[in-house]
């Protein structure tokens, strides 16, 4: 259809802003009425040896656009067909419903945890959510912050949560339409902000085959009342709760005769991206923080006629560090459900920067490491927080960290040649 033809072909001029409008053709979509920002897409630029895969979505060779680049080049692109999988789906179910098939996770007394630069959220399945942070005080005593988002406080409330309905719920989570299972948790600690109102937290659960009910994400939808989704495997023996088969629909745009395997303006993109994300790492902002892992965090800003302005937030001392990870106490691991701790973040300690102004010490700072996953493997966030006058924490958030944060030891020291 024209339709499928043009809103794929848009879709494609987005990815770098490389691409114009196809001026090629298209076979029938299938009987799909037309793409959605709720079907996600990915380009890939396969070589000429490439073969269609036989899992998935499902293609057709008569199915494509032929796009051309501002450079000229041409690429002939594959488009997915969107209904593959659908009859399954369709299918009568009469297996466990949602609630049975989540029970054991009830039943077992399982915490998830979410740590946060500030916060810690504490969900334990069908009991209650928790947010605290803790503080190491003089003389040793530790303080709590917390409040309680939700409680649950009769079992028989997990069957009332039961969707009698046909139709299953769904939410865009990450750019993909998820169907999900919600439990309702109310009861929460008294909300000053809404006249001390309890606080509550929908808990929604969504199919995810390899996860460990792992927290994707915690969220304050409106005063006091918060949305929390939660991966777990569990629901996904109901096929109304799994993502379709292919939750991102690849499209293969292979070069033409004359053309470069991936348009070069897009290549060039990726390469400066790259070159950004290269350690040390940089903030962005007026002020720039550059980290560089064992030696120091600095707090820089560049001006054309005065130059760099350095000011060291923080020096490493392998000694000092771990005289300040044996007197505090960092939620540096996950707990999993087969009694494995995974290390999900760990911190260090930064001191001997340069003098504070304002309180006549050495500035400091507590460098957070966190395992992040993205679609990017380089990718990085960097954030810097104040919570005091001149004590500073600084996180940084990557695929990359992923891969050795597995290496800390004991005092959260890292082995890099692991």
């Amino acid at each position: 259809s024209r339709t499928g033809e043009m809103t794929a072909g848009l879709l494609l001029v987005f990815v770098g802003g490389v691409l114009e409008v196809c001026s090629g053709v298209s076979a029938n979509r299938g009987g799909y009425p037309s793409f959605t920002d709720e079907v996600p897409f990915k380009i890939t630029w396969p070589d000429a040896e490439f073969t269609l895969p036989t899992s998935g979505a499902l293609y057709n060779e008569d199915d494509f656009v032929i796009m051309t680049t501002t450079e000229k080049e041409k690429y002939k692109c594959l488009l997915p067909s969107l209904t593959a999988g659908e009859e399954d789906y369709d299918k009568e179910y009469g297996g466990p419903s949602p609630g049975d098939l989540l029970e054991p996770l009830f039943k077992r007394s399982s915490c998830s945890y979410r740590i946060e630069s500030y916060w810690t959220y504490e969900v334990c399945h069908g009991k209650h959510i928790r947010q605290y942070h803790e503080e190491k005080e003089t003389g040793q005593k530790i303080s709590v912050q917390e409040y309680f988002l939700g409680n649950l406080a009769q079992k028989n409330k997990v069957e009332e949560a039961e969707d009698v309905k046909s139709t299953v719920p769904t939410k865009n989570i990450e750019g993909q339409l998820t169907p999900y299972f919600s439990l309702e948790m109310g009861n929460g600690t008294p909300c000053v902000l809404k006249q001390n109102q309890p606080r509550s937290t929908s808990v929604l659960y969504v199919c995810h085959p390899e996860a460990k009910h792992e927290i994707l994400s915690v969220a304050e939808v409106t005063t006091c009342e918060y949305e929390v989704v939660v991966l777990t495997p569990l629901l996904c023996a109901h096929p109304k709760y799994r993502f379709k088969s292919s939750p991102v629909n690849a499209i293969f745009c292979q070069a033409l005769a004359g053309s470069p395997l991936r348009p070069q303006q897009l290549a060039q993109l990726d390469k400066e991206q790259e070159e950004q994300l290269k350690p040390p790492f940089s903030g962005v902002g007026w002020w720039k923080y550059e980290f560089c892992y064992g030696k120091h965090v600095h707090q820089y800003h560049e001006d054309k006629e005065q130059g760099k302005n350095i000011v060291v937030v923080g020096s490493w001392n392998a000694e000092e560090h771990i005289d300040w990870a044996k007197k505090n106490v960092a939620r540096s691991y996950q707990l999993k459900d087969d009694g494995v701790q995974k290390v999900k973040l760990v911190s260090h300690f930064y001191g001997h920067g340069d003098v504070c102004d304002l309180t006549g010490k050495p500035r400091q700072v507590i460098v957070k490491l966190k395992c992040k996953e993205s679609e990017s493997p380089h990718a990085v966030t960097v954030y810097m927080l104040e919570p005091q006058t001149c004590q500073y924490i600084l996180g940084v958030e990557s695929p990359v960290i992923c891969r050795i944060l597995d290496t800390a030891d004991e005092h959260g020291l890292l082995s890099l040649s692991s």
